[in-house]
């Protein structure tokens, strides 16, 4: 009997101990993570997804995340090169490639690509004009991954793209900017406003020729504007009369003849008394030669 107590203990004891080391052994690494086996120190190994097994008390594994990590760059302050000071903030989505770069060669991977993202953002902002950094923000989207996926691929880390949020502008050049916008709207306004005048003045121009050449297109005209004046039903009639008009029908009437006048004859008492006053100044006359 107490062999068999002794037995059964020897035994129960293997089982825990094999039970400890199983424990201690066994790693689970998931489907989106790499596991590398560190042997004294060094890397021997990279392990799979799955159930792995370690030699207990020698063997370490750290599992590092293959997942495309989304990281957010705080907002930069800098002056571009038309200098006008600007705030940018971007984010940049980047995963590991290879576990040991990432692990061996830098200590914190998430920290250093986040300082590379704020370094290049400076850098990109003094290398842009304010209209780059508006409009063209494809361009700098794929230089600034550029940058930071150099320094980043020697870590293990591959950028898969970045993208700048927004582009904060000092309120004073957002009261410019809007007057400038304003003021350009005008412009086109004025400008299409003239090219109509143009264009109605060179066919009201047309039209007037037209109009010259058969004088009664300008009577349909006029009757045509009276109908249309008429369909508004209004209660005052407004009827333009064109000069024009007034001539064609000056052309048109034929000139009235002009009476005769009667020819003006002297009055009889003036004849009669010419004779008198003849013979009176024959009188006078002969009274003086006496």
């Amino acid at each position: 009997m107490d062999i068999l107590v002794v037995l059964s203990s020897i035994i129960g004891a293997g089982a825990v101990i094999g039970g400890t080391l199983t424990a201690a052994s066994a790693r689970v690494v998931a489907q989106y993570e790499k596991g590398l086996i560190f042997r004294f120190g060094k890397v021997v190994a990279t392990r799979e997804p799955g159930l792995r097994m370690l030699i207990p008390f020698v063997d370490r594994m750290r599992k590092v995340s293959t997942q495309i990590v989304t990281m957010p760059v705080p907002a930069q302050e800098g002056i571009t090169r038309d200098n006008v000071t600007v705030r940018v903030d971007a984010v940049v989505y980047f995963r590991v490639i290879d576990p040991v770069l990432a692990v061996v060669e830098v200590q914190n991977y998430l920290f250093a690509v986040g300082q590379v993202a704020q370094t290049s953002l400076r850098s990109i902002i003094g290398k842009s004009d304010l209209d780059s950094l508006l409009s063209n923000r494809e361009e700098l989207n794929k230089g600034l991954e550029i940058m930071i996926d150099s320094p980043a691929l020697g870590w293990g880390v591959h950028i898969d793209r970045v993208e700048i949020k927004d582009v904060a502008l000092p309120d004073s050049l957002k009261r410019s900017m809007s007057r400038q916008a304003e003021a350009e709207r005008e412009r086109r306004a004025r400008v299409i406003s003239a090219e109509g005048e143009l264009q109605a003045s060179s066919m009201l121009a047309q039209a007037g020729a037209q109009m010259s050449e058969s004088p009664a297109a300008l009577q349909l005209r006029l009757l045509e504007t009276v109908v249309q004046v008429a369909a508004e039903k209004n209660s005052t009639l407004v009827l333009p009369f064109p000069v024009e008009l007034l001539r064609f029908l000056e052309r048109s009437t034929p000139p009235l003849a002009k009476p005769e006048q009667p020819a003006v004859s002297e009055p009889s008492a003036v004849k009669d008394l010419e004779p008198g006053r003849s013979q009176l100044e024959r009188d006078d006359g002969n009274s003086q030669h006496a």
